[in-house]
């Protein structure tokens, strides 16, 4: 089994800032910096997040080093050169072996989260990362990435936030009669399925190269990331690099593939086919962006080289999550936050929720984004599909935006906020910046009532997220994955999210509304067209696809008068 491109050239992540370029030499740390994902802010005191014993999990076919497994790293030791040092590493669901497994694209990638470089620090330098090593052989192909997944999401009680895959199975070597890009492989199922069972957020890097979109970006209960380049020193375009959705020259700008018009032809069958060069239905592959070219990374030596792919954007956004669990580990354990903190639903609907799409002009109105973020040809987040349409809750090509490790925590550190109910006597009860994870039933609401007026012309972010169901067929009823195995796809229920005004009870009188029918996500960016009092209802229509409780995480940011 081949893998893209990218492990052989490399993807990188950029991250976007406004401030004057770094020296040439220093991009790791410029891309988590505030020309990109503006992280360091964070590892400064007062915060001083590093992500210390929060544990992430990498999933290649090979992996970094690490000091008493592998001779090279021990020499590299001994003369204060370890750059990367994960916490475990494994070969699937075992054991590593010693110098073996081991290659520089995974030590790069462990790289961005780790490096223990005084210029080159990661992003989350002291989080604990487990990598495991999935392929020997030219057959060794999805049951033993999943394998491996399994293994590093059962780590330490089942305690790792977040896994990066920074690798993808062709979708013409998918063993499956006629594969499309539907969910339904075995390693997307099974991606799928350990985030619903461990808790963790699968992070996978999108496409890059020639060769087709790969499996698992079509996951569902993870997201896919895109890589930026910068502009004037600053990460904020989508790098042409990346193949989103295998994306063409729309010559007629009609947003569809017309004959004559070029476009990577994956099945030879002269016409756009959906599920081949896009995914099925009309889903958006692609959810969030992070640097992910011009990086110097450290090789196995510890020699650095420039590296770039979107192999490289993931990683950052693994590390902006082990930042966001240090803290609320810190919140959890000094009493003021509940367990609810740590749900994997909600940390993806704040790394979505708070990402750039537009700078802000310094009065609030934007959110107080820091970048405009671009797609290949120049065009904005507004200028996309997804602005003015309520049931595409993505950009095809910008996703959410990119990300901002400042903002997520921002928003991240607003803290739970409950939905009105009898409890409260249905008063006014959220703040214009805030979270919750919560259950809603099949044909009922959660609606959450602003406790101020929200400001005509500024605009509104809020993002809903919430699981596929997938079962393991357990042939030999041990409750774990073993190769031979599969994956049922059971979908996903049917939860749609409402902007309203806090006097109107019929969702018809909605002022927006993000009601996609082919994705577990629903996201506004809109105007408040008057200043006055708003409310969010999250809705669970019927018919339910699998339980008739439906758990979601919910992140909305928006600005009083």
């Amino acid at each position: 089994m081949r893998k893209l491109g990218w492990l052989v050239g490399g993807i990188l992540l950029n991250i976007f800032t406004n401030t004057v370029s770094s020296p040439t030499g220093w991009a790791i740390d410029k891309s988590a910096d505030r020309q990109g994902i503006d992280a360091r802010i964070l590892q400064k005191s007062p915060l001083n997040l590093t992500g210390k014993n929060v544990f992430i999990g990498q999933v290649e076919l090979s992996r970094p080093t690490r000091f008493a497994v592998d001779k090279i790293s021990n020499k590299l030791l001994q003369v204060n050169r370890a750059i990367v040092q994960p916490y475990e590493v494994f070969f699937r669901d075992g054991k590593a072996i010693p110098n073996k497994n081991l290659d520089d694209h995974s030590a790069q990638v462990a790289a961005v989260i780790i490096s223990q470089d005084k210029i080159r620090r990661g992003v989350a330098p002291d989080a604990k990362l487990l990598s495991s090593a999935y392929s020997q052989r030219r057959q060794d192909g999805q049951p033993e990435a999943c394998l491996a997944a399994q293994y590093i999401a059962r780590q330490y009680n089942s305690t790792v936030r977040a896994i990066n895959f920074s690798f993808g199975e062709l979708l013409s070597e998918d063993p499956r009669p006629k594969p499309l890009l539907d969910g339904k492989a075995l390693l997307t199922l099974c991606v799928d399925w350990v985030a619903n069972t461990y808790n963790t957020v699968p992070i996978v890097a999108g496409n890059q190269g020639k060769g087709g979109i790969p499996i698992p970006t079509d996951l569902y209960n993870g997201f896919t990331v895109g890589f930026t380049r910068e502009v004037d020193g600053i990460y904020r375009q989508l790098d042409r690099g990346n193949l989103i959705d295998e994306p063409f020259i729309d010559r007629n700008s009609n947003g569809k593939y017309d004959q004559g018009e070029v476009f990577s032809d994956l099945n030879k069958d002269g016409k756009w086919t959906a599920g081949v060069e896009s995914p099925v239905n009309g889903r958006r592959s692609l959810a969030l962006l992070a640097p992910g070219n011009n990086l110097k990374l450290p090789t196995l030596q510890s020699k650095f080289k420039n590296a770039n792919g979107s192999s490289f954007a993931a990683p950052h956004v693994v590390g902006a999550i082990a930042l966001l669990h240090e803290y609320a580990n810190r919140q959890i354990e000094a009493g003021n936050w509940s367990i609810d903190a740590r749900r994997h639903e909600l940390i993806k609907a704040v790394l979505l929720n708070s990402a750039d799409k537009i700078q802000d002009q310094g009065d609030g109105k934007i959110l107080g984004m820091s970048k405009t973020i671009l797609d290949a040809f120049g065009k904005t987040w507004i200028d996309t599909e997804a602005y003015t349409s309520r049931t595409i809750s993505l950009s095809r090509n910008l996703g959410s935006g990119q990300l901002n490790a400042r903002r997520a925590f921002l928003q991240y550190q607003s803290g739970q906020q409950s939905p009105n109910s009898s409890q409260n006597n249905g008063s006014a009860n959220i703040k214009a910046i805030g979270w919750d994870t919560n259950i809603v039933e099949v044909d009922q609401y959660q609606e959450y009532i602003f406790a101020k007026p929200l400001e005509a012309d500024s605009y509104i972010s809020t993002t809903l997220n919430w699981d596929r169901q997938v079962k393991l067929n357990d042939k030999n009823g041990n409750g774990l994955f073993d190769i031979g195995e599969s994956f049922t796809d059971e979908g996903f229920n049917n939860l749609e999210l409402y902007l309203m005004r806090s006097q109107d009870t019929d969702i018809s009188q909605n002022i927006w509304s993000s009601v996609s029918q082919i994705d577990n996500l629903q996201h506004i960016f809109i105007k408040i067209p008057t200043t006055g009092k708003y409310k969010l209802r999250v809705v669970f229509k019927s018919p339910q696809k699998n339980a008739p409780s439906q758990r979601y995480g919910l992140a909305w940011w928006a600005k009083n008068s």
